[in-house]
């Protein structure tokens, strides 16, 4: 990234941020962050535990106001946008979503649709058709009527997803969307994320822990350790054994996917230095 980039806000991406320092009381999480968001991709940020992954993804969506620095949306200060205005462009789906007790699937997704509507008025035939698309996609046409105590864990965050689909946004962030999903909706789910991609035209940004299927699923990777980037691109340039072992303490053999042809992370025991047989 270039300085004259920094300088102006429009230069590049629709979702960036500049010298972004964040913290929560009086620990700071990250400090002077600078972070582009490549249009039109899919992008996770990955790294271990506590490395601040969502601290930048809150920060970005405006959820947690930086106390230095700037989040740029469409060139523009989003601290200073209307909420409706950030709303209809940028859906988040944070980790551990809350629901009010006794509402219904159907009703949940429904409010991801409320950026689009005027106070009061009832739900419009484009609303009803986005709820039904964003239900139908993410397979929870038949849990409408139930409510979300009702669900499963991986249920629910089926739902949470379908209210952010509902939404409508050029901008997806989706913080650990996997969590609570077995292996097969997982896949489902990264699918989906996949086709948001290539048939919608949405960037999509992601957290997520499982590194496999970061590798698999993103066109850009971010690596934080310790609240800073350290390092960026696409996930052959980006994942070897070097970069595991400094950003998370992994031994591992990187070989490559017999199905993607990218990278296929083999973690090593620890008590050998034993390198995995080819399949």
């Amino acid at each position: 990234m270039t300085a004259s980039s920094l300088e102006n806000p429009t230069a590049t991406a629709r979702l960036r941020g500049v010298g972004l320092t964040v913290g929560y009381d009086d620990r700071i999480v990250i400090d002077g962050l600078d972070i582009d968001i490549p249009d039109g991709q899919v992008t996770t940020i990955i790294g271990s535990n506590g490395c601040g992954k969502s601290t930048l993804l809150r920060c970005l969506a405006r959820l947690l106001p930086p106390r230095a620095g700037t989040v740029y949306l469409d060139g523009d200060d989003i601290s200073s946008a209307r909420p409706k205005q950030v709303a209809r462009t940028l859906a988040i789906l944070p980790q551990n979503p809350i629901a009010p007790e006794g509402l219904t699937v159907a009703d949940l997704v429904g409010r991801g649709r409320h950026p689009h509507q005027r106070w009061f008025a009832q739900a419009s035939a484009a609303d009803e058709a986005a709820v039904a698309q964003a239900m139908e996609m993410t397979d929870t046409l038949d849990l409408a009527d139930r409510t979300l105590d009702a669900l499963s864990g991986g249920q629910r965050q089926r739902v949470w997803i379908a209210l952010t689909l509902a939404q409508d946004t050029d901008l997806i962030l989706l913080d650990e969307p996997t969590t609570y999903l077995d292996l097969a909706h997982s896949i489902d789910v990264l699918d989906l994320v996949r086709r948001l991609r290539d048939e919608h035209g949405k960037t999509v940004v992601m957290v997520l822990h499982d590194l496999n299927l970061a590798a698999r699923y993103s066109d850009s990777l971010f690596v934080m350790r310790n609240g800073a980037i350290v390092t960026t691109g696409s996930p052959t340039e980006v994942i070897d054994a070097e970069t595991l072992d400094a950003a998370f303490g992994l031994r591992a053999h990187v070989m490559t996917d017999p199905v993607t042809g990218g990278p296929l992370i083999v973690p090593l025991d620890s008590r050998t230095n034993a390198t995995p047989a080819a399949p």
